[in-house]
């Protein structure tokens, strides 16, 4: 690995860094490429662009480092093969972290949403599209190796996602729906369970 690459990497790194603390200080549409530079320390607000294409590919950069089940599937090659028990179960623990994420992104991520639908989309994109899209690819390749029977499978990953918005959900916002003490194991478990028995290939 050659020293420049190493030393674009941080400094793409440091961007990251510097945006984050300039999002949520600033919110999406009041943080400028300039301040962010600043915080970074950059002299030239040009050089951003040498890594990121604007402010909104910047905020999705953000959002995919730091949202736990973004991070599950960046590396699709290496989960794409693992049998649906593992992978599903990686996907569902890193799913149920995101109360664990930086309270910085969770509130820019809340606040910033309600308020402006282009950051609404770029989350979306950068966030739950991207674990859609994952999870599409990945029963497709479990169906051509006759691990799942075959099924639409956009509904499908949408009916797995779907099983695990409620105990989130009870977690973050709504502790009234979770008070009969289920853990996030013990749903995650019965979850896959459920959606695995509903698409075993037919015998």
């Amino acid at each position: 690995m050659s020293e420049q690459y190493v030393e674009e990497g941080d400094r793409r790194r440091e961007i990251i860094e510097a945006a984050l603390r300039v999002f949520s200080e600033r919110g999406f549409g009041g943080a400028t490429i300039k301040e962010i530079a600043r915080e970074a320390g950059i002299r030239s607000p040009a050089l951003i662009y040498w890594y990121f294409k604007d402010k909104r590919a910047l905020f999705q950069e953000v959002l995919g480092a730091k949202v736990p089940v973004v991070r599950a599937v960046a590396d699709l090659a290496r989960v794409m093969d693992l049998p649906p028990e593992e992978a599903l179960t990686k996907l569902g623990r890193a799913y149920f972290a995101f109360e664990r994420m930086d309270a910085r992104v969770l509130r820019l991520v809340i606040g910033e949403a309600i308020r402006r639908p282009e950051v609404a989309e770029a989350f979306v994109r950068a966030g739950p599209g991207r674990v859609l899209e994952f999870l599409k690819r990945y029963l497709e390749r479990q169906i051509e190796l006759g691990r799942l029977r075959p099924h639409d499978v956009r509904s499908g990953a949408r009916m797995f996602v779907g099983m695990l918005i409620p105990q989130l959900a009870g977690k973050l916002f709504f502790p009234a729906m979770v008070e009969d003490g289920l853990t996030d194991e013990e749903h995650l478990r019965n979850a896959v369970e459920t959606f695995l028995r509903g698409l075993a290939p037919e015998s």
